[in-house]
C-alpha cells in the first residue's frame, strides 16, 4: 500500500512539472545602425509561436491580448530599465514581420492611456533576442503627434513619427527628426508613389522624410491653404506635384506651372 501511494505521488510530481508552463524574462536592448533582423535560422521557422490569451486572461474589458513562445518557454520583456518585476508578457499587437516567422512585432497591453511601447522579438544565431523600438522625446505635442502604429500599405509600418519598419527586409530605419530633441510634431499626411518618401504636415509646411537615403525636404505651404482640414488634401493635390531630384528621390513640391496636369493617382494616401 505504501509504495502504490508512494508511486502515485511521484507521477503528480511529474505531471505537474510538466504542465508547469516555463517563463523568462528579456532585457531589451537599443536599435543598432542599419540592423538586419530578417535572418534566416535553419530549423527554427516554428520556434517563435504566437498565442491567443482567453477572456479570463485578457480582463473582461480587454481587447485581444496575446502572448509569445519561443520553443516552451513564454516570453516576458522587461519594460522597467531597472526594475526586474516591471516586466509583462500580454501585448496588443503580435505580427510577424517576414514569411520565417523569425521575427515579429509586438506592442505591450497598456491600459494607462497613452501609447504603449513596441519591441520585435527575434531569433538570431539560435537565440531569443528583444529589440526596443524608443527614442526619447521632449515634444510639446508628444501626445497629440505619438500615434503608435499606422501602416504604409504593404511595405511597412510607421511607429510613433519615429521610425520605419520595412516588412519587404525586416529593417527599421529612424526617421530624421525635424529637431533632434523631439519626434516629428505633424500628422503623417501622405506618402510617395514608392513608399519611400513620408510625408508629414508640420505647422505650415510639409516635412518630407525619404527614409532609406535619410534626405529631409521642408515645402513651405502658401497662406492661401484651406483652413477647412477637409480641403486641404484636395488643395495640395491642385498645388503641388511630387518631383524626383537626380538621386532618384521624390519630394513633393510646388508647381512651377500651374497648368500642369497632375495625375492625381499619385497621391493615394496608402
Amino acid at each position: 500500500m505504501k509504495f502504490i501511494l508512494s508511486a502515485f505521488l511521484i507521477v503528480t510530481v511529474l505531471v505537474s512539472c510538466q504542465n508547469k508552463e516555463t517563463e523568462k524574462i528579456y532585457s531589451p536592448r537599443s536599435l543598432a545602425t542599419q540592423e538586419d533582423l530578417n535572418q534566416f535560422e535553419k530549423g527554427d521557422e516554428n520556434a517563435l509561436t504566437i498565442v491567443k490569451h482567453t477572456a479570463e486572461d485578457a480582463g473582461a474589458d480587454s481587447a485581444e491580448i496575446f502572448g509569445v513562445k519561443f520553443r516552451d518557454t513564454t516570453i516576458n520583456i522587461q519594460t522597467g530599465a531597472s526594475d526586474r518585476n516591471a516586466a509583462t508578457g500580454k501585448f496588443a499587437l503580435a505580427e510577424f514581420l517576414n514569411s520565417q516567422k523569425t521575427s515579429l512585432l509586438v506592442q505591450i497591453a497598456d491600459q494607462s492611456g497613452l501609447t504603449a511601447p513596441f519591441y520585435i522579438i527575434s531569433i538570431k544565431n539560435g537565440k531569443l533576442d528583444v529589440v526596443s523600438i524608443y527614442r526619447p522625446s521632449s515634444g510639446k505635442e508628444d501626445k497629440r503627434f505619438t500615434k503608435g502604429l499606422s501602416r504604409i500599405g504593404r511595405s511597412g509600418y510607421l511607429i510613433n513619427n519615429d521610425f520605419f519598419i520595412s516588412t519587404v527586409n525586416v529593417k527599421v530605419y529612424p526617421i530624421r527628426r525635424q529637431h533632434p530633441h523631439e519626434r516629428i510634431q505633424g500628422l503623417h499626411f501622405i506618402n510617395s508613389a514608392d513608399k519611400k518618401t513620408l510625408v508629414f504636415l508640420v505647422s505650415s509646411s510639409l516635412y518630407q522624410v525619404n527614409y532609406p537615403t535619410g534626405e529631409v525636404y521642408t515645402q513651405p505651404l502658401s497662406s492661401k491653404m484651406p483652413k477647412n482640414a477637409a480641403e486641404v488634401f484636395s488643395w495640395i493635390q491642385k498645388n503641388y506635384s511630387w518631383q524626383t531630384d537626380a538621386k532618384g528621390v521624390s519630394f513633393l513640391r510646388k508647381n512651377k506651372d500651374d497648368n500642369r496636369i497632375i495625375d492625381i493617382r499619385e497621391f493615394k494616401k496608402s
